[in-house]
Order: structure tokens, then C-alpha cells, then sequence
């Protein structure tokens, strides 16, 4: 009878997780916004990756028979006053600044919740340590100090300049999971595990970041855009990708000078910015209202 018992209890646990998925997925599908914010993400990305493949130019290719052209058939976004073509390096640039809002945007979320959940479930010394480390990058100006490491992107380190704008981005979330893992750490299947002998880096694993996986999940799309605009902000004033490489703030920055006269340098990028970081954040938004049991979202029910 235990063995027919633990078995129905089991397929009942994998149903609920199965039926909480189908409604989060209703909830997500029945917004249209967040719907077309994926598609546009899709999108993008198909693009800056297939794109270079069956376009004739190369982001570090010249024409020099075409120096500051308008848009046309041979350069469909116009060139550069070098005869670069504006279009190959858009896709070149999107590219980077997507690899740049994605691994930035994981690997802070990844260190919040790393801080954030030790500090709240062991309390004492790992409390005090994280919560001064927290308030101290809180009033450190990572700007300035990200501007003052730029002189090690010099060599191509894109890595540390991820690591640097992820290293300014964690503080908030991690206040957060603190106080939730605060909350969980007093729940009967948190005690139970305690009981039970279960290390407490296992129980955070296993029964503290899951119960908070909506949280991490919503924070980690919000920030790719976060991370991105950063990247675009250092870059443009030379503190971030450095040539030869290129990203959408350095082109930005590029165009910036003749953005009145060549409009093409500039309006082309700074559109593809614009619709990459609006898409991204629809999607936040809409992950957030899906994953919301308190949210009230027409056409869900």
C-alpha cells in the first residue's frame, strides 16, 4: 500500500508542475505584446546570425567606390566615410551587444542569487559580509571604475568588460532573494530537509532558488536590456568594445558625428537599439504578468 501511496502522490506532484507550465504559457500567449517582443527577439537574432551568411559584405570589408553612400541595392543601409558597409557591421554589432546582454544578464542573476540565498539562509557572518559588500557596489560609482579597467579591454577582453557591468547589476536582485530565502528558510519542507541532515548548500539548491525560480527568471530577461544600454553607454565614449571589433555602441558613436548629414550612420543602428531593448522588455513584462498568480490578465482565464 506505502508503494501505490508514494506513486500516486508522485504522478499528483508532476501533474500540478505540468498544469502550473500550461497556465503560465496561457497566461504568456494571451498577451499580445509579449507575444510580438519574443517574435521580434527571434527575429533579431536570426538575423544578426543568418544574415552575414547571404549578405555580399563583411563587417571589416571596405568599398572604395562607395564613400559615404546613401542606402541602395549594393549597400542597403548605406557606408561609412571608410566605405565600410553600414548594414554589416549593424548585423556584426547586434551580435555582440546580444552575446554582451545575455551572458552579462545570466551571470548577475546567477550572482545574486548565489549572495543573496547564502546570506538569508545562513545568517551570522555570511549576512553581515554580503549585506556590507551589497551596500558598498551600491554607492560605488561602476561607471567610473568600469572606465578606469578599460585600459585591459585594450587587448579584446570583452569577457571582463561582461563581468565588469554584470559586477554593478547584482545588488538589487540580491537584497531580494535575501529576504525571500529569509521567508523560505522557516517553511516546514525547508526544516524537514534541515532535520534530515541535507547540507544547507543542497537545500538551497534544491528547495530555496526553485521556489524563487519566477523571480530569477523575470530578473535575467529585464536585465539583458539593462546590461545592453550599459554597453551601449560605455562604448559610446570608448570604455567598452574596443576596435576592431564593433558593437551597437560604437557604431553609434560612429554615426553620431554625421547624424544630421549622413542619416544613415546613425538612424539605422539606433533604430535596431531601440527595437532590440523595447522587444526584450515586452517580453519581461509579459513573463512577469504570466508568471504573477496575482495579476489579472484578460484573456488568460
Amino acid at each position: 500500500m506505502t508503494v501505490v501511496t508514494d506513486t500516486v502522490t508522485d504522478t499528483d506532484v508532476v501533474s500540478r508542475s505540468v498544469s502550473r507550465n500550461r497556465l503560465v504559457l496561457r497566461r504568456f500567449l494571451s498577451q499580445r505584446l509579449a507575444v510580438a517582443g519574443v517574435v521580434v527577439v527571434l527575429l533579431l537574432i536570426a538575423l544578426a546570425y543568418l544574415g552575414p551568411i547571404f549578405y555580399p559584405w563583411k563587417y571589416d570589408q571596405l568599398d572604395f567606390q562607395a564613400f559615404q553612400s546613401p542606402p541602395s541595392p549594393a549597400h542597403w543601409f548605406g557606408t561609412y566615410q571608410t566605405g565600410g558597409d553600414v548594414f554589416a557591421r549593424t548585423l556584426r554589432g547586434l551580435q555582440k551587444s546580444l552575446v554582451i546582454g545575455l551572458l552579462g544578464a545570466l551571470f548577475s542573476t546567477a550572482l545574486a542569487a548565489a549572495a543573496g540565498a547564502f546570506a538569508g539562509y545562513f545568517r551570522g557572518a555570511t549576512d553581515t559580509v554580503v549585506r556590507v559588500v551589497t551596500d558598498l557596489m551600491l554607492v560605488l560609482p561602476g561607471f567610473l571604475i568600469i572606465a578606469i579597467f578599460s585600459s585591459a579591454l585594450r587587448d579584446g577582453s570583452w569577457l571582463l568588460f561582461i563581468v565588469l557591468l554584470a559586477g554593478f547589476q547584482w545588488m538589487i536582485t540580491a537584497r531580494v532573494v535575501r529576504g525571500l530565502t529569509q521567508s523560505l528558510r522557516e517553511r516546514e519542507f525547508v526544516q524537514a530537509a534541515r532535520f534530515m541532515g541535507v547540507p544547507g548548500w543542497k537545500i538551497i539548491l534544491r528547495h530555496i532558488l526553485p521556489n524563487m525560480a519566477s523571480l530569477l527568471i523575470i530578473d535575467a530577461t529585464v536585465g539583458v536590456s539593462s546590461i545592453i544600454l550599459a554597453e551601449v553607454g560605455l562604448s559610446f565614449f570608448g570604455f567598452g568594445v574596443q576596435p576592431p571589433d564593433v558593437s551597437l555602441g560604437t557604431l553609434i558613436a560612429d554615426g553620431a558625428g554625421a547624424a544630421l548629414t549622413n542619416w544613415w550612420q546613425f538612424d539605422f543602428v539606433a533604430g535596431v537599439l531601440v527595437l532590440l531593448v523595447l522587444a526584450v522588455n515586452l517580453v519581461g513584462d509579459g513573463l512577469r504578468d504570466a508568471l504573477d498568480p496575482n495579476s489579472e490578465i484578460e484573456g488568460a482565464k
